[in-house]
């Protein structure tokens, strides 16, 4: 597998975005036929208006959307994908549509068997000899779906009627000739510019632990940041019992015989033999799972708490000591050998226990910010003397920044942007950063910035080293493509909007659990 492009990924991640609202996914190559086999979840990945969203479901659209990154090229590892919001913008996806499918039920739109039929006709992955055979659509289900002709007819018609009922939502949408002239004006204004960024995390090391005077009087200043921390971060204090797990597992057919199952329990059996012999259980899982969720990597589970497995397979892994494998047990799954690799026991910390650790955090972040900040002033003081930021903070290596390569800035680096347009809410990668764009199409040519900008948790400075106004003489020539550009985006501002509303007005709650079981833990 090649190295990773982050420009590709953002490409493609981006239209995984905008497919939470704009568009919803159909056939079976939308789930990636991956079953995750990792027992089953606590209840729901999310409840809307008291319609579960199973676990299962979302762990396979989780696991497609993976699969998906993966073939196009892109070597994209759970921490990327977890740093991207992958799992959180898959299951929005899911959200949406159980939300829309409940809008078109009360407004009396519905998917049809004749549009049913004609998506399952069109699938390749349900034909045969470039026809729809139903022996092939039923035994695809059956093996990699896991899934009923009928649930998965149903769930079919969901995301149809959910897409239906966008399409009403947006019938109609028109755009005036000032909105498309508004369009071509921030269209054509554009520019590039090259920044360097300054994070608290590359001056953490040179702050010094508080003393005790330091800390109580930051205590005592900052009493409601400290509880505010402990509020959002409560899940980092109050954990269950936990385990960091691996598993081998032996699918078994759901209509299988005795015999096949005692076929399959005998394999697991002589697999644990091998482990328990000596032979490494990453590369048993590897050679020897039937999970395509964790084979690759050797089985890896992440950390699991009791509730996310079905009874069974929970107690036979959770009485174990690290280091330890289970005899088989066999789930709705199949036939399951887990590996302990790490136990971490329950954990219930208050306010009072934890305010001293919270304090320390917060002071010390407080004071690498501070050291950002001077030293953003300090190197845009040299850049107002005559020097380039490009000159000042060449790459550290390989001749291109950090930031490019994906990898953690350690050090201010120049990084270059492409041209963006007055349109965009962020500056290309740095993220959302209004202020920063504001003054950087507030100038009519190549720049300097007069002052750092705060973005994020870190402070930028930039030089904008090209600009072109808008001119008139495209605008004509431009309109008709202006024109649709403005109705797409009128109607993806409606369905947002709509979607909106229909949160606002019901109740949905999700499930961090099945989040963090996404990218083990």
């Amino acid at each position: 597998m090649g190295s990773l492009d982050p420009r590709k990924v953002f490409s493609l991640l981006f239209i995984i975005a905008i497919a939470v609202v704009f568009t919803v996914q159909f056939g079976p190559g939308n789930n990636g036929f991956a079953n995750t086999g990792t027992g089953a979840a606590p209840s729901a990945a999310a409840v809307v208006n008291g319609k579960e969203i199973p676990a299962n479901e979302f762990l396979r659209e989780y696991a497609g959307q993976l699969q998906y990154l993966r073939q196009q090229g892109q070597p994209i590892t759970e921490a990327v994908a977890r740093q991207f919001g992958l799992p959180q913008t898959v299951l929005d996806r899911l959200v949406n549509t159980e939300l829309l499918s409940q809008a078109a039920e009360n407004h009396g739109v519905r998917a049809s068997d004749e549009e049913i039929l004609k998506i399952l006709q069109r699938s390749p992955e349900f034909q045969k000899d470039g026809q729809f055979d139903y022996a092939t659509y039923t035994q695809v289900l059956r093996d990699y779906m896991r899934q009923s002709p009928a649930d998965y007819e149903e769930s079919l018609r969901k995301r149809l009627t959910a897409q239906k009922m966008l399409g009403v939502v947006q019938n109609g949408v028109v755009v005036s000739d000032d909105e498309v002239r508004a369009r071509f004006e921030k269209e054509g204004n554009q520019a590039r510019v090259v920044f360097a960024r300054f994070l608290p995390s590359m001056y953490a090391g040179k702050v010094t632990e508080p003393t005790a005077a330091d800390l109580t009087a930051f205590k005592q200043g900052h009493e409601k940041e400290i509880k505010e921390y402990y509020e959002t971060n409560r899940f980092l204090y109050q954990q269950p019992e936990r385990i960091r797990a691996s598993q081998v597992l032996l699918k078994v057919a759901p209509d299988a015989t005795p015999e096949q199952k005692a076929q399959v329990l005998a394999r697991a059996q002589a697999l644990l033999k091998e482990i328990e012999g000596g032979k490494d259980f990453a590369e048993v899982a590897r050679t020897s799972s039937e999970d395509p969720g964790t084979q690759a990597n050797g089985g890896d589970l992440g950390w699991v708490e009791r509730g996310n497995w079905e009874p069974a397979l929970a107690d036979a892994a959770f009485s174990l000591e690290a280091g330890k494998v289970t005899q088989p047990v066999e789930t709705k799954y199949g036939v399951h050998l887990v590996k302990v690799e790490e136990k971490k026991p329950v954990q219930d910390r208050s306010l009072e226990q934890v305010q001293d650790e919270i304090a320390t955090s917060l002071y010390k972040k407080d004071k690498a910010q501070a050291l950002a900040r001077a030293e953003a002033d300090k190197a845009l003081a040299t850049v107002k003397g005559g020097k380039s930021i490009t000159d000042l903070f060449p790459p550290e290596k390989e001749g291109q920044p950090a930031l490019l390569r994906f990898e953690t800035e350690t050090r201010p680096e120049a990084v270059q942007t492409d041209t963006f347009t007055a349109a965009a809410t962020n500056v290309p990668h740095l993220g959302p950063a209004p202020d920063l764009v504001t003054a950087i199409f507030a100038t009519q040519g190549p720049t300097r910035l007069e002052q750092p900008y705060a973005v994020g948790e870190g402070f930028v400075i930039a030089q904008v080293t090209e600009r072109q106004l808008p001119d008139d003489a495209k605008f004509a020539e431009k309109k008709t493509e202006l024109r649709q550009q403005a109705q797409q985006a009128k109607q993806y501002e409606v369905a947002d909007s709509f979607l909106k509303s229909l949160r606002k007005s019901g109740k949905v709650e999700t499930n961090p659990t099945v989040l963090d079981q996404a990218v083990g833990g």
